[in-house]
């Protein structure tokens, strides 16, 4: 199951809590995870226990997290359908999974471990 959430639900911190300044999430995705307002939560539940988690904010995919690759594209997916997801510079240890969901991966910025993934627009077909 995929829920939608911010910081301001009920819920959000008995799912989310345990991974801000994780430091084993952190080592794992190279990236730390900050509870932003602005952002809006993907999150993969199994068992009420969180697989998977995308964050959101103004179009720019921030953070990603998963424990199954399964569960990750279920909410990459949710979230290329419903978003116009512009350049987000996110963890590169998921990169299979970005393009099997139909995201873009920018070869023009190459860092150490991160990419810039995309939402292709129809445009850019063209």
């Amino acid at each position: 199951m995929v829920i939608k959430m911010t910081n301001q639900d009920k819920e959000f911190y008995n799912y989310m809590g345990k991974f801000f300044g994780s430091r084993l999430v952190e080592k794992q995705i190279n990236d730390r995870i900050y509870d932003d307002d602005s952002k809006q939560w993907y999150i993969a539940l199994e068992e009420e226990k969180v697989t998977a988690f995308v964050s959101i904010s103004k179009n720019t995919i921030k953070n990603i997290y998963s424990t199954k690759d399964k569960d990750l594209e279920k909410i990459l997916k949710k979230v290329i359908k419903e978003n116009e997801i512009t350049y987000s510079t996110v963890t590169k240890i998921y990169i299979d999974v970005y393009k099997k969901c139909g995201f873009k991966v920018s070869s023009e910025t190459e860092y150490k471990n991160f990419v810039i993934i995309y939402k292709e627009n129809k445009e850019e077909k063209a």
